[in-house]
C-alpha cells in the first residue's frame, strides 16, 4: 500500500520537543507497516511553550495524502486553536478532523491503525478508545 492512501496524523502540543517524541513513539510503535505520514506542530514559531496556527496548518499540509487527516491536541487552547483553523475552512486540508483521545495514547492508537490502511472514521474511533485503556 502506498503512502497516498494512507491518513495523515499531526499531533499539536505545547511543546516542541513533546509533539516530536510522541511522533517518534507513534511511528516506532506501529511497527514494519507502510510509513504513516506524522507531522508533529509543537510550541510556537519562535520555539516557546504555546500553539502556533500556522505550524498546525503546515503540518496538516504536509502529512495530507487525500485519505484525511486526524489532528490530536495535548491541552485547552490547542483544542481551541485546532477548532478556529476548522471553522475558517480553508486553513486545513479537506478531511481534517479533530480527534477526541487521549495524546499520547490515542496517537500510537491512530498511527497504528493508519498503518492498516484504514480510512479517517476507523483511525478517529481507535484514537477515541483509547480513553478506555486500563493501567492497573
Amino acid at each position: 500500500m502506498s503512502d497516498e492512501q494512507l491518513v495523515g496524523i499531526v499531533l499539536v502540543s505545547h511543546s516542541a520537543e513533546v509533539a516530536a517524541s510522541v511522533a517518534e513513539l507513534a511511528k516506532g510503535l506501529a511497527g514494519g507497516g507502510p510509513a504513516v505520514p506524522v507531522a508533529p506542530a509543537g510550541g510556537t514559531e519562535g520555539g516557546g511553550l504555546g500553539t502556533s496556527a500556522e505550524l498546525i496548518a503546515a503540518a496538516a499540509a504536509s502529512v495530507d495524502r487525500g485519505a484525511g487527516v486526524a489532528v490530536l491536541t495535548d491541552l485547552g487552547s490547542a483544542v481551541l486553536t485546532v477548532k478556529a483553523l476548522l471553522a475558517e475552512g480553508d486553513e486545513l486540508p479537506e478531511g481534517t478532523r479533530l480527534v477526541d483521545a487521549p495524546f499520547v495514547e490515542g496517537a500510537v492508537a491512530a498511527v497504528v491503525t493508519a498503518s492498516t490502511g484504514a480510512d479517517l472514521a476507523a483511525v478517529e474511533a481507535a484514537a477515541t478508545e483509547a480513553y478506555s485503556y486500563r493501567k492497573v
